[in-house]
């Protein structure tokens, strides 16, 4: 009867395991899937090959730059913009993201507003993504 005790003991050990081993690859996979994503659809980093152009609000609270993305073979230019807070210790931020386009014509409405190739955003907290379109 002991050796059936100890038996069930040790396949229990067995199985949790086996359960955390698993759990830790699934985990793993997932979390290099969630990467991938963000890597693909949301890392700017490796999108923003060239700075063409730079724009500071007219108080001076802002500073705009545009990227020009060289998609090369596959893939239009697009223009990304990018806003940098000046007085702030804050992050910039993605505000613009046009594809087919090569230039990035900025135009300050007033230290708030800004019209970049025709589209208007009130900052900071309005954005524009073609793929939202």
């Amino acid at each position: 009867m002991d050796f059936d005790s100890d038996y069930k003991v040790e396949k229990k050990k067995t199985y949790k395991r086996i359960v955390r081993v698993l759990l830790i690859w699934v985990l793993l996979f997932i979390g290099i899937i969630a990467y991938g994503v963000y890597w693909l659809l949301f890392d700017w980093s490796r999108l923003k090959d060239e700075l063409i152009t730079q724009s500071t609000s007219p108080n001076g609270t802002y500073m705009i730059n545009a990227y020009l993305s060289n998609g090369h073979a596959t893939v239009s230019y697009a223009v990304l913009g990018e806003l940098v807070f000046n007085n702030d210790n804050k992050r910039a931020k993605k505000i613009y993201w046009q594809h087919r386009e090569e230039n990035a014509n900025i135009e300050w409405i007033d230290d708030d507003t800004v019209i970049i190739n025709n589209v208007e955003l009130d900052l900071p907290n309005e954005t524009y993504d073609y793929r939202n379109d």
